[in-house]
């Protein structure tokens, strides 16, 4: 790690690792937008030597340009993989989205690495980094990923870096504070004539040592003389930290009473804590000055990676279950063991097309070998499983993506990361193995989409493209859903936030050349009768030749919740003829789909065909088709007919301090709160049942109202009445504007 006092140089990044997975790191930068994580990248593959100063990669394209950006905001939207070498091990960086809209990108990043580099901003007030990094921690810490933290932007801190790091104790640490301790202390240089101090370099805790990046290369000097009491009051909080986390249980007996410890235990036990996750050190970095070679920082992020992260074979692999009757192997990160891997990630490249980045779990993967693809994607929690699907395929050419340059590949061992091109229809969360001995790895899951976006083609020509290019969306993007409403008959993307709807409208025109207009997304509204009634369906036309003559006469009465359309026949007599019986039946069926008042169609009601009359020439399927619409048309125009509207059963989890504001936010809605209760330290869950046409929105609402640490799920409950004065309004807006609700 960072205190070892290794001298490593951007020559020493291109060593070739070695071929085994222990020199293999996979990390994922983690933490909110705006936090500087694509940056810290380009900072330590330039310190690797895999980027030149300017931090361009050697065949001329930035390390960004690999990850998508919506240049308007500049925000990465999509995980990214920039490898890098130091001393001897292969270090695959994964930068991920900081923005909730892209959390899927990040549940991918955090199944593909083995530990996290948590990135927080000090230039960014401190409630704001609470509010923004809680979550993003909290799904790390669902996974298990070990975790180090990485303060930046120190140079233009608005919250100095002792604060920063007492922040995150308390943000990070939960109960225990101590286990989020740094094991460094960062030095400023002068202020600037703006104020700013720039950071020149770090002082090592456990080594004791300054090291100064202020002439552009790394040099280790003696700590300044104003600083030994700050510093020996940090180490030994260092100290007592990492010993707390020791195995050996008499080490704190033996350091309260005076006894030294080797720095070398200290390391040993740090390391430890750290993969186990029970102790998050806390580094400072900033990107490289002008003309220097290194960023201050680099060199010790990459030895802690390479000395104090976990291998692929330190932690555990998910859970995997075997097919067809075959036994369950005792699984390990072994380069010679079965084929499991998985497509963590599926992506299209202007130059190669579909691209799948793949985590090998076991075994190696080979181009040009057949292995067996098998799962069901991904879903989220509380969903029914999709379909299962399996299928040999032939693997194409395997890859290492950097920057624009896809650099070939022959095989890929255990622990390893690499993109496939071609792989049939494998979709992402899908395992390849080995088709002699089929193991399906458990998936991970993915949040429920919760804000929809309805679409149609532009023009004619985007007609003819719209569903294979929504289609491929979706298959690229396992946190969008496309759902053909067949009550609104609306093509509808359901998405986690605004900017993932600028994300898709922005794939579907620059990549798959289908431009679509986003229109008003509507509710699945329904009517029904509010009381009985009854109504007669005259059908009589001459016009020569075969009249037309159907006469039925029928009675309608309400029905429960949920109970649907309910046909009966009480003709005696034979005054409909039974064949016609069934044509009055499709009729009102028909003519109840379609609706009998606000276009919407009509439930829970039971029609009874009492009488009607019939002619032995004229009488026809089609006429008493069209009389018994005519008779449901005309009980509803002698009835009160209610708007039904859809209502959703809505949990809200959100901190303690948000629970007055949400809870006033539902009532406003016309939500009814149905109960709260406790769900974790510092957290409500918030239960209510709000109209969806009142949540439309809401996914974006609660996050302005919480700062983006409130959550919601929600799922359909019914349909209720809808208060009248609304439901002439919403008749109203009908009437003025076809289409709306």
């Amino acid at each position: 790690m960072g205190d070892r006092g290794h001298a490593h140089t951007g020559a020493a990044g291109r060593a070739t690792a070695a071929d085994r997975p222990s020199s293999v790191r996979n990390v994922v930068l983690v933490g909110p937008s705006g936090s500087g994580k694509t940056t810290l990248v380009e900072a330590l593959a330039q310190t690797a030597g895999a980027v030149n100063r300017a931090g361009r990669v050697e065949d001329g394209a930035t390390v960004s340009d690999y990850d998508e950006i919506e240049h308007r905001r500049q925000r990465s939207v999509q995980l990214s993989l920039v490898p890098v070498e130091w001393g001897g091990y292969r270090i695959n960086l994964l930068d991920t989205p900081g923005y909730a809209d892209f959390v899927g990108e990040l549940r991918a990043g955090l199944r593909a690495a083995d530990a996290a580099l948590f990135v927080v901003s000090a230039a960014q007030e401190a409630q704001a980094v609470g509010d923004n990094a809680r979550a993003a921690w909290e799904e790390c810490a669902a996974v298990g990923m070990p975790r180090a933290v990485v303060v930046t932007h120190l140079d233009t801190a608005r919250t100095p870096f002792d604060a920063m790091t007492r922040l995150c104790g308390e943000i990070f640490g939960g109960d225990d504070p101590d286990a989020v301790l740094p094991l460094y202390l960062p030095v400023h240089g002068p202020e600037s004539a703006d104020g700013h101090a720039p950071l020149i370099g770090l002082t090592g805790l456990l080594t004791e040592r300054f090291l100064d990046y202020s002439s552009g290369e790394r040099l280790e000097r003696p700590p300044e003389e104003g600083r030994r009491d700050t510093l020996r009051k940090a180490r030994d909080r260092l100290i007592e930290g990492i010993i707390a986390e020791s195995e050996d249980e008499t080490l704190m007996d033996r350091y309260l009473d005076g006894a030294p410890v080797d720095v070398a235990t200290l390391l040993g036990d740090l390391e430890r804590a750290v993969a186990r996750g029970t102790f998050h050190p806390v580094l400072a970095a900033a990107p490289a000055a002008e003309g220097a070679r290194q960023g201050v920082g680099s060199v010790e992020l990459l030895e802690l990676i390479t000395g104090g992260l976990p291998a692929p074979p330190e932690r555990p692999l998910p859970g995997v279950t075997p097919l067809h009757g075959a036994a369950r192997p005792d699984l390990v990160c072994d380069p010679d063991g079965p084929l499991v891997a998985e497509v963590v990630k599926t992506a299209t490249d202007p130059y190669v097309g579909r691209m799948s980045l793949v985590r090998v779990f076991s075994g190696t993967l080979r181009a040009d070998e057949t292995v067996q693809v098998l799962g069901r994607g991904l879903t989220g929690p509380g969903h029914a499983p999709l379909p299962f699907h399996e299928a040999e395929v032939r693997v194409g050419a395997l890859s290492t993506p950097f920057g624009k340059q896809q650099r070939p590949r022959e095989r890929c061992m255990a622990g390893d990361l690499v993109g496939v091109a071609r792989l049939g229809g494998a979709e992402t969360g899908d395992t390849l193995t080995d088709p002699a001995l089929p193991l399906m790895l458990e998936p991970w899951t993915v949040p429920d989409p919760l804000l929809p976006l309805a679409v149609e083609a532009h023009g004619k020509a985007d007609e003819d493209k719209l569903s294979q290019g929504l289609a491929r969306l979706v298959a690229e993007d396992p946190t969008m859903r496309l759902e053909q409403n067949q009550d609104t008959h609306q093509v509808v993307l359901w998405c986690l936030g605004e900017a993932h709807q600028d994300v898709a409208l922005d794939r579907l025109r620059n990549r798959y050349g289908v431009h679509v207009d986003a229109v008003p997304h509507r509710v699945a509204f329904r009517e029904t009768f509010a009381a009985p009634s009854a109504g007669r369906g005259r059908h009589v036309k001459q016009s020569g030749g075969h009249g037309q003559y159907a006469v039925c006469e029928i009675e309608v009465e309400p029905l429960p919740p949920g109970s649907g359309i309910e046909f009966v026949n009480r003709v005696v007599g034979g005054a409909v003829p039974r064949p016609f019986v069934q044509s009055v039946e499709k009729g009102v069926r028909a003519q109840a789909a379609r609706g009998v008042a606000s276009g919407h169609p009509l439930v829970d009601v039971r029609i009874t065909l009492r009488d009607g009359k019939a002619h032995s020439v004229d009488s026809s399927d089609a006429a008493f088709q069209t009389a018994g619409a005519l008779a449901l048309r005309e009980a509803a125009a002698a009835a009160r007919v209610q708007l039904l509207e859809p209502v959703a059963e809505v949990t809200v989890l959100v901190p303690d301090d948000y629970v007055g504001p949400v809870m006033s936010d539902l009532s406003g809605r016309r939500g009814r709160v149905v109960g709260t209760e406790q769900s974790g330290p510092g957290r409500t869950l918030v239960r209510a049942e709000v109209p969806e046409l009142e949540i439309d929105r809401y996914a974006v609402d609660l996050r302005a109202l919480t700062h983006g640490a409130g959550r919601f799920d929600r799922a359909y409950a019914r349909h209720e009445p809808m208060p009248p004065h609304l439901a002439e309004r919403l008749r109203d807006q009908r009437a003025g504007a076809p289409g709306d609700n």
